[in-house]
């Protein structure tokens, strides 16, 4: 396979030319319409281009995907297979993941927005990467036996739960669902997986994928939909044993509703964040408005943990704000198929005037320093301009809400318990950052923050080593790492008297 760093924006537009989408259910190892036969538009929010007509998963296409896991699940055909029997599917499925990275890349840019070259450097690989680790994973995990002594044998085993339910967001829609995926199938459990209805392209190619693989059927199961049918319907599912999501903290409440009006289900969710940068005057000020640039324009913003806010020392507030302005001039939003874009368009249009509706208020609420306007490209006008606001004032509605888009909240700080008082001032608690040369100053802010990860003269230090996630409503249970086993199986004591 060429390498899809150095295709031209012509040969990106000539692949997603020639791209076919798979746009039904995949329900027991085959792709069957919706038992409603409605279907719903995916459309390319880049162009406002219709792609292609997905099939409206409702409840009856749940109930049916879960009745196939469940019969799967029970039967053994893969939870009963060994783990390294597990192990090798997984790998193959790494493989042909990553055989498949410019058409999988395509597909969310296509469905969501993002910049191709994003998808294809970044979110494609990593998706064969995570189900490479969690495949690797799988017979490195040992039980326990507990010291009871005497004539007694107390053994502790990790135990698959049985049917999954997971729901990933759209903002990066295959690399989510590698993250529920990968820990959930190595277990040996089956999944029932709802993709969002902006970005559903890439979950189902993945199922298909999975099947090549050698997955068995019923295994995994895509059922693209509404949160208002579908999602409630898995949420509500009695057969479901555990339901895991990715998303907005409004939604991940209503799945903890749905599970207490159900079976009272495993809820483990991962959900808003407003997270904070801190830059102190001893930093590296060049790489950090170079990382902070990062923080909050990558992926246009669309991303649960961005540095949406900056706190900066009141000594270098000026200085940074002028860097950062600069660097928001050059990460302006262009078309998603031109590896030279920097940033694609936001994911519908609907979602774009939310964001423009923050924009206005921030306009109202503080100091616009650069951006703050709609561009309209390729007859499309879902693009933002990043934008910088500063002497923005602690209850301003940009800096207590989760914004969701290329917009950046600048305020300054006079020590180091005010920064932390200033960072921790929010409901979410998914990631911080911290800049600074002091390493006692690094660790005393890293122990003082509240956040699932704290990273240090970086931002949003991530890899499948370790755990992510959230405190506080930012929600809880972790992805990634071998900690993202324990959601997705029981521990289960079996004590032999002998």
């Amino acid at each position: 396979m060429s390498d899809p760093a150095l295709f031209s924006h012509a040969d990106w537009q000539a692949r997603a030319a020639a791209l076919t989408f798979r746009n039904l259910c995949l329900i027991d190892g085959a792709f069957v319409p919706a038992a409603s036969g409605k279907r719903f538009a995916s459309v390319n929010p880049a162009t406002g281009q219709v792609l292609t007509e997905v099939a409206h998963g409702g409840a009856e296409d749940i109930d049916r995907a879960v009745r196939s896991a469940r019969n799967a699940f029970d039967d053994g055909r893969w939870s009963r297979q060994t783990p390294g029997q597990r192990k090798e599917v997984m790998l193959r499925l790494a493989a042909l993941i990553r055989a498949n990275i410019p058409e999988l890349a395509l597909l969310d840019s296509l469905d969501m927005g993002k910049p191709v070259k994003d998808a294809a450097t970044v979110d494609a690989p990593g998706s064969a990467h995570f189900f490479q680790w969690h495949a690797e994973a799988i017979d490195k995990i040992y039980d326990e036996i507990a010291p009871t002594g005497g004539r007694d044998l107390a053994m502790i085993r990790r135990v698959p739960l049985g049917v999954i339910g997971a729901v990933v967001p759209w903002n990066f829609p295959l690399d989510m669902a590698t993250w529920k995926l990968a820990p959930a199938l190595a277990m040996g459990n089956s999944v029932v997986l709802k993709p969002a209805e902006q970005s559903p392209l890439s979950a189902l190619r993945l199922g298909e994928l999975a099947l090549e693989a050698g997955l068995p059927p019923g295994v995994l199961n895509v059922v693209p939909g509404f949160g208002e049918d579908a999602g409630r319907a898995l949420g509500r599912h009695p057969d479901v044993d555990c339901l895991v999501f990715t998303g907005s903290t409004a939604v991940g409440k209503l799945f903890q509703r749905y599970a207490g009006e159900s079976n009272m289900k495993q809820v483990w969710l991962e959900t808003g964040g407003k997270s904070p940068n801190l830059i102190f005057p001893d930093a590296d000020l060049d790489k950090a408005a170079d990382m902070a640039a990062f923080g909050i324009f990558f992926n246009q913003g669309e991303v649960c943990s961005a540095n949406s806010r900056l706190l900066v020392h009141e000594s270098i507030a000026e200085e940074m704000i002028d860097r950062m302005a600069t660097r928001a001039a050059a990460a302006q939003p262009g078309d998603p198929l031109d590896p030279a874009s920097r940033m694609g368009s936001m994911v519908d249009h609907r979602h774009a005037d939310q964001v423009m509706n923050f924009i206005a208020s921030g306009r109202a609420q503080a100091r616009l320093v650069c951006g703050g306007e709609r561009v309209t490209l390729n007859g499309s006008d879902a693009f933002i301009q990043p934008t910088i606001f500063a002497d923005t004032a602690p209850d301003a509605r940009i800096v207590r809400e989760e914004i969701f888009g290329p917009v950046l909240s600048i305020q300054t700080f006079k020590d180091e318990d005010q920064a932390v008082t200033m960072a921790n001032d929010t409901v979410y608690g998914l990631a911080a950052s911290v800049w600074t040369r002091d390493i006692s100053r690094a660790l005393s802010l890293a122990d003082r923050l509240n956040a699932g990860t704290v990273s240090v003269n970086t931002v949003d230090a991530l890899s499948a080593m370790t755990p992510f996630g959230g405190m506080k409503q930012s929600g809880f249970g972790r992805d990634l790492s071998l900690h993202s086993f324990d959601k997705y199986s029981a521990l289960k004591t079996v004590w032999i008297k002998y």
